[in-house]
């Protein structure tokens, strides 16, 4: 139970520090938050925890690929804020993603890799 916690607790605290980093500086907190650092942190829990070398490959592999269709999402979001408002953005955000989610998912089935169930 203590590790859970130490796990919950230092994620947690990365968040906070990206939300807090952000309120002063844009740039800069744009630039950690885009670091792959709950990833690395992922990663970091699996090795620790002991998990196969296969399971970790394959969570970094499959963490790329769901990456990749959230981006225009971050596009779109600065455009719709001053229209929608932020609770419509973040509504419409979450629709543009599970879109393109779902698109990329059948683009990049025909070339073998599998990302729905």
């Amino acid at each position: 139970m203590a590790w859970i916690l130490t796990k919950y607790t230092l994620t947690a605290a990365m968040v906070v520090l990206i939300s807090e980093l952000a309120k002063r500086n844009d740039k800069l907190g744009g630039f950690i938050a885009a670091l792959p650092l709950v990833t690395l942190f992922s990663l970091t829990w699996l090795y620790v925890e002991k998990q196969p070398d296969q399971k970790i490959a394959n969570h970094a592999w499959y963490t790329f690929w769901y990456v990749v269709p959230t981006l225009p999402m971050f596009l779109a979001f600065p455009s719709l804020l001053p229209r929608w408002g932020f609770w419509g953005t973040m509504a419409a955000s979450v629709v543009i993603t599970v879109v393109c989610f779902w698109l990329f998912a059948i683009v990049v089935k025909k070339f073998g890799i599998e990302l729905l169930p």
